[in-house]
């Protein structure tokens, strides 16, 4: 069993130190903020910086952001207490965690996802500085650790949605749990996860529509057919019990060279969305807010982590899928762009995004190791 070593860290945030690059909003940082393009009317900020490996991101109805990791195996909370959009207070709520990427807050208690097992830190907000050992919540996940790092979230259900990646870049699983998403009754004792989706390859973002309540989620494509194939994809489960594809079939219309003979792709939900190729889509967001114009209510804005062997990069940045009203998907563009520059050198890779109350945006970077507030000024 993971070893988990809690101890206490409160500090302030580290102030920004000058430097030649100012950030849209005018704040002065180590990072080059002013490379990054967003449509008339928009700035890009710093919130926090020296945030290791910032990944998940989940904000409780108080205002601590919660903020979970892949690689350093940490799990953080941040507050801005003074009201100036920069976190001034931080912890470090466990180390020597297994890839806790996911973070999910409900009734006072957060949720940190590690690759076999779910974790509970009761009246987490009122113990910040001391949060004690966890409950283990289910500890009977697959160990794989390929593609086993999870995001999790709370449905309109109340349950918690845990996926569980394909362990291979393409294969077949006799095990039903591999490449699915699962949901979690935690109000249990002893819960255990039942697969409400199929054939996800690896699913680090989803998110419910806020009027029908249906869900949407990010899948990363498989590699080794080229640069071009297969595209990453953008998914919308109508119902549960549906099968979007992997092994057998990519971006909904291409066959795996291997297994595409055993079923058409006729049998499977085709993507809302293909997007780019290799691109490692994550956290996508409804926009909600007030701040943004008209034009972005409603619509989805998600996170392009970035390729990692693709012959020429793709991604590193934040993508737009404009939705009708029948909610179909009708235009996908770049809204912020920059952490990938021209000569192919990489400053950021985009994670997660999480709404403010004022309708501003926060976007983590686990290559920057910051968090980002997305704003928009023209009103």
């Amino acid at each position: 069993m993971t070893r988990i070593f809690i101890f206490t860290l409160l500090a302030l945030a580290a102030s920004c130190a000058p430097h030649k690059n100012q950030t849209a909003g005018g704040t002065q940082s180590g990072l080059p903020l002013d490379k990054i393009k967003l449509p008339p009317g928009f700035q890009i900020q710093l919130w926090a910086e020296n945030v290791k490996n910032a990944r998940s991101l989940c904000l409780s109805p108080a205002g601590t952001l919660f903020v979970g990791t892949r690689e350093a195996g940490n799990v953080y909370a941040l507050k801005d207490t003074d009201g100036d959009y920069k976190a001034d207070q931080r912890y470090t709520l466990a180390t020597g965690l297994n890839m806790p990427n996911g973070v999910a807050f409900k009734n006072g208690s957060l949720y940190v996802a590690e690759v076999n097992r779910i974790l509970r830190f009761d009246n987490i907000e009122n113990n910040l500085a001391n949060p004690g050992t966890p409950v283990v919540v289910y500890d009977q996940y697959p160990t794989e650790m390929h593609h086993g790092w999870k995001y999790i979230a709370f449905g309109p259900d109340g349950n918690l949605y845990v996926p569980v990646g394909a362990p291979c870049n393409v294969c077949e699983r006799d095990n039903p749990i591999f490449s699915s998403l699962t949901r979690l009754d935690v109000a249990q004792a002893n819960p255990k996860p039942v697969v409400v989706q199929h054939g996800i390859r690896n699913t680090v973002g989803f998110t419910w529509h806020p009027v029908n309540k249906e869900l949407w989620f990010t899948d990363n494509g498989r590699d080794m057919m080229g640069d071009e194939l297969p595209g990453c994809e953008l998914n919308h489960a109508t119902q549960e019990g549906q099968h979007f594809g992997f092994p057998y079939c990519h971006q909904g219309n291409t066959p795996d060279p291997k297994y595409g003979e055993k079923r058409p792709c006729t049998d499977f939900v085709p993507p809302a969305q293909i997007l780019n190729a290799h691109v490692a889509p994550l956290g996508l967001e409804f926009y909600q807010g007030s701040q943004f114009p008209e034009a972005y209510r409603r619509q989805i804005i998600l996170a392009e982590h970035g390729s990692w062997n693709r012959t020429k990069k793709s991604g590193y940045k934040l993508s737009l899928v404009r939705l009708d009203e029948q909610g179909t998907c009708v235009s996908y563009e770049t809204f912020a762009g920059g952490w990938l520059q021209p000569d192919e050198s990489v400053w950021g890779r985009p994670v997660d995004l999480e709404h403010l109350p004022d309708g501003s945006l926060l976007v983590s970077d686990d290559y920057a190791d910051a968090i980002y507030r997305i704003v928009y000024k023209d009103r």
